[in-house]
């Protein structure tokens, strides 16, 4: 695959925007990269006049943006996602700079699409948002004035996102994403299965009474990581899943 097909299986998933002002910037810095697939969940204002003048020429990705009623929507059908927030986070998901999570979800992207997710404006990314995803990006910054505008966050992510995919598509050296992916026998499970399989081992364990569902504490964000750092495979997913229906 070439960079620019690469590019086109990016999603720029952006969650509860509340300034319309900031989907038109996002759209912008987002095709002057080359990366047009906006998913936008429960925006505050949309479609918005102001959205379309601070697009200034990307009016066609606001156009075809998708809108989602939540995360798990937006993430549909896709293989990987990275969660792009500043916020320290205790139990996070594995931490990956910005060329390290572009590299990685190119890497990834020949086997079907992959998503960067951005928070809302105020808070950015809810811990829930972020254990729906297999890593977090921080972009470095100032540490006495880091706040970074939302579009201008996905400017630098988008960027090092089309850093990744033409010199991927130009060297075809193997990043080291590419080969531990390599180790791999089967097919990747989709966000969708990956998901299915987390339903089920919630409720069975509050059915063996492993898991209290009025005191939960963080039984399944320690869960998600554990898995979220092994990569599951189709083949993996039904064979955990068929454990869990074999319990009474």
């Amino acid at each position: 695959m070439n960079g620019a097909d690469l590019l086109d299986r990016v999603r720029v998933v952006l969650s509860h925007t509340t300034h319309p002002g900031n989907i038109g910037a996002t759209a912008r810095a987002m095709k002057t990269m080359g990366v047009s697939r906006l998913y936008l969940i429960n925006p505050k204002i949309f479609p918005a006049e102001e959205a379309n003048a601070r697009a200034a020429g990307a009016e066609d990705l606001l156009c075809a943006a998708t809108v989602c009623a939540s995360l798990d929507q937006a993430l549909a059908g896709t293989v990987v996602a990275v969660a792009c927030s500043g916020r320290h986070r205790d139990l996070s998901h594995p931490q990956l700079t910005p060329p390290e999570a572009a590299a990685t979800l190119i890497d990834y992207a020949h086997d079907g699409e992959v998503a960067l997710v951005f928070g809302t404006e105020m808070s950015g990314l809810t811990t829930a948002e972020v254990m729906k995803c297999r890593w977090l990006s921080r972009i470095p910054a100032n540490p006495a004035y880091s706040s970074l505008n939302l579009a201008a966050a996905v400017q630098v992510m988008a960027y090092e996102m089309r850093n990744a995919a033409f010199a991927k598509a130009e060297s075809g050296r193997a990043s080291p994403a590419a080969l531990s992916a390599g180790l791999r026998s089967g097919e990747l499970a989709s966000f969708d299965e990956i998901e299915m399989f987390y339903r089920q081992l919630e409720q069975k364990m509050i059915v063996i009474g492993f898991l209290d569902p009025a005191n939960p504490k963080r039984l399944m964000q320690r869960m998600r990581r554990l898995f979220a750092r092994s990569g599951l495979e189709k083949e993996e997913v039904n064979i955990l899943r068929g454990i869990l229906s074999a319990i009474k």
